[in-house]
């Protein structure tokens, strides 16, 4: 008997940006603004409102004219919209991430800031209150928390942004019960779906069983040899806030990957509900984006994209792209 999975719907590819619409969304000081907040979240109208003291009709006009601009996407939940900034793509992708880069060099001021501190606070009042009753139920709890759809649409994205055909092999850890081994399988000749837990591992087989080039091992990611094929691509979705050591799978996926092959991680940006730990089985709660971002330097892998989606509930999601450098960190700072 075949398990149902959630169903992946991509947007529309967006029509080219021109540059004039570029150049005129940047030089706007409050567009910059916004740009620079939304560097490690999305937010919605409402809190974006809050957050800069400005009226909804003239904040929705901004982000109308950064959307058309291609500088940032927009993505409904429940009643609400949020905005994220977009991933650079096309062919003004080099001057859009170096918009983004020079924007990120600037500090925020006071002012946002608090006005910043107080949307998070609202968020966690509003998260409290959005699981109350719902303590129960582990899958479900999953979901409302993360939802399977938005970061593993993310994470496609980001897999194939430099994408020029079919790769060799891709390895999943944390793999659970296989929805996204169709369409990985889609996109490599082999691909290996890791997880500790038989059970998962069972759903996982009886999904997607089927596909020809997909192994299934139970076990860590140190339990797979050196003498394996080098991946083109690790993936773990939602994997190290369950995991003790967070850093070691980090560092092993490294190890796994050929030069210039990519690790993408989808995880829960730092929190404060710690009843996940008992009714979610979370180990961590979260973790910022820069501790990523430092376990990854550590392991001999660049940062290349990275994308925040919030969610109604009150938590963040955060799915890096990390790159494995051709040479050691220590010596391209030399």
């Amino acid at each position: 008997m075949k398990i149902a999975a959630p169903v992946i719907a991509f947007p529309p590819q967006a029509e080219a940006v021109s540059l004039p619409a570029l150049l005129s969304a940047a030089g706007d000081n409050l567009r910059l603004q916004i740009l620079r907040t939304l560097a490690q979240d999305s937010y919605g109208v409402s809190e974006l409102c809050e957050i800069f003291s400005v009226r909804q009709s003239a904040l929705s006009h901004h982000l109308k004219i950064l959307i058309e601009a291609g500088l940032l996407k927009r993505k409904k939940e429940g009643t609400t919209t949020f905005y994220r900034r977009a991933l650079p793509t096309g062919p003004l992708a080099t001057l859009h991430q170096e918009i983004l880069l020079r924007i990120d060099d600037e500090q925020l001021s006071r002012t946002i800031e608090a006005g910043i501190a107080r949307v998070q606070q609202q968020r966690e009042r509003n998260s409290l209150s959005f699981f109350k009753g719902n303590l129960t139920r582990f899958r479900q709890q999953q979901e409302l928390i993360a939802p399977w759809q938005d970061y593993s649409d993310a994470t496609l994205q980001l897999l194939d942004r430099n994408r020029t055909g079919r790769l060799s092999r891709i390895i999943e850890i944390g793999v659970g019960e296989g929805w996204l081994l169709p369409a990985l399988h889609e996109r490599a000749d082999s691909v290996l779906a890791l997880d500790l837990s038989q059970a998962m591992l069972g759903h996982a087989r009886a999904f997607a069983g089927h596909l020809p080039g997909i192994e299934f091992i139970h076990g860590s990611t140190g339990q797979i040899p050196e003498t394996r094929p080098e991946a083109d691509a690790v993936i773990a979705n939602m994997v190290l806030h369950h995991t003790p050591e967070p850093q070691q799978v980090v560092l092993e996926s490294a190890r796994l990957l050929k030069a210039g092959g990519q690790l993408i991680v989808s995880e829960l940006c730092a929190h404060d509900q710690t009843w996940a730990r008992e009714h979610c089985g979370d180990l961590w709660l979260g973790f910022a984006p820069e501790q990523l971002q430092l376990w990854a330097e550590e392991a001999g892998l660049s940062t290349r994209a990275n994308v925040f989606l919030a969610q109604r509930n009150g938590f963040q999601i955060q799915i890096q792209q990390f790159i494995k450098m051709t040479t050691p960190a220590s010596e391209e700072t030399l």
